[in-house]
Order: C-alpha cells, then sequence, then structure tokens
C-alpha cells in the first residue's frame, strides 16, 4: 500500500471512531428536563455549579451537573426522569483505607498521581478512580473497595 492510502484510511478510521463515541454538550440550567433541574438544585445545595452537560450512553441520554464543594470537585450523573445514576467525588488518597491507597500507589508505578475520586452509585462507594501522568502522558488506574486493581476492560 502507498502511504497516501494508509493515510486515507487511517483518518477515516478516526473520523468513524470519533463520530461512533459519545457527543457531550454543554447546556444551561432551562435547557434542562424539569425533573433534572429539580436534581440539580437538590445535589447543589452546598456547592458551586461549574457546568452542565448531556451525553449520550449506549443509546441513552444523561446529564451531568459539575460543582465545586468545599474546594474539590463533584460531578453527578443524572437520567432523564432526575434519578442521580452516579457520584464521582474527589477526596484525598490519604483519606482513604492502606488497602486502596496501596493499590492506586500500586496501578499508578512511577506515575504521579493528579487526583483522585471515588466512585458512587445508589450511595454506595463502587470503586476509586485515579488520573495519573507518567512520561507526560495521561491514564486512569481503577481499584475496588479492597484496593483491588480494576482490569481496563472493565472500566
Amino acid at each position: 500500500m502507498k502511504i497516501w492510502q494508509v493515510t486515507v484510511i487511517i483518518g477515516s478510521s478516526l473520523l468513524l471512531f470519533t463520530a461512533a463515541g459519545a457527543q457531550e454538550k454543554r447546556l444551561k440550567m432551562k435547557d434542562l428536563p424539569q425533573a433534572v433541574q429539580k436534581t440539580v438544585k437538590e445535589q447543589g445545595k452546598d456547592a458551586t455549579l461549574k457546568g452542565l452537560s448531556s451525553e449520550v450512553e449506549n443509546g441513552k441520554t444523561e446529564y451531568e451537573a459539575e460543582f465545586t464543594v468545599d474546594g474539590h470537585s463533584r460531578n453527578v450523573t443524572i437520567d432523564p426522569q432526575g434519578n442521580v445514576i452516579e457520584v464521582e467525588e474527589e477526596v484525598a488518597l490519604s483519606s482513604l483505607s492502606e488497602a486502596v491507597q496501596k493499590g492506586i500507589k500500586d496501578g499508578a508505578g512511577r506515575g504521579q498521581i493528579l487526583k483522585v475520586e471515588s466512585v458512587s452509585k445508589g450511595g454506595k462507594v463502587e470503586k476509586y478512580e485515579a488520573l495519573v501522568k507518567t512520561a507526560g502522558k495521561k491514564s486512569e488506574v481503577q481499584v475496588d473497595t479492597d484496593g483491588k486493581l480494576i482490569p481496563k476492560a472493565k472500566h
């Protein structure tokens, strides 16, 4: 194959992949369904609203409210009926159990841990996510509540 053919194939593949991925759309409060507005107001009582967006995940619309609470981030994912699907809240690594800290540090290897979040569903923490920077590239490490590494395919 000639170089231009390879370039066209790669370019086309990237374009299709990008189009197939979830597309986030920035919104204003008035753009949200009433039930979602109500939930955003409830969830943001003691917080500062930083942004609102919608995204289609697996064919279903989800809304995300980004807050700042006491200097840390808190993102709430809400369904169109106003039900909270998931809450991601920034936490201090030092506040977590030794097992979770060890799991995150082991998963990060030589990388720098930039941010750690708890991920809750139904009001219960299911896992922790850490944003890690290694050799200038950012990646994510996830561990369960016992500190066991969650393989990337299950993210």
